[in-house]
């Protein structure tokens, strides 16, 4: 299922240079409030979110190795923190899914992303942006 992609702000070269080499490193679900996330290998992404996750304010929430120890977020890309908000307004491609990046994860750290194509992703993947 394909939606709109986000119109992108930034130009393709400098998140090219930020994303170079960079990696989906940890996937996780949190499918009971407040309990402990579960990390997975693999997991299919679908249209409202990760396979078998609690629905919440969007449906996958990314952040930077730094900051994966305090937070619920989804996808731990290796990614500085800093430089996720960057990502604003880009596609990224993880494994065979295509995110838009929607913006800052309201008093959380990193961003929030809505799901263009569904998919499967895997830890390891790369994490590129492409043109929208």
């Amino acid at each position: 299922m394909q939606k709109s992609p986000v119109p992108p702000r930034r130009g393709r070269a400098t998140v090219g240079l930020m994303l170079a080499n960079a990696t989906l490193v940890e996937i996780r679900i949190h499918p009971v409030k407040a309990e402990p996330a579960v990390v997975l290998g693999r997991v299919e992404v679908e249209a409202d979110g990760l396979a078998q996750d609690r629905r919440k304010k969007a449906a996958v929430h990314l952040v930077g190795e730094e900051d994966a120890a305090t937070t619920r977020a989804n996808l731990v890309l290796s990614i500085p923190a800093a430089s996720l908000g960057e990502l604003t307004g880009q596609v990224l491609a993880i494994g065979e899914v295509r995110l838009g990046v929607l913006g800052a994860a309201g008093n959380c750290a990193g961003v929030y992303a809505e799901v263009l194509t569904t998919g499967s992703i895997a830890r390891g993947d790369a994490v590129t942006a492409i043109a929208p």
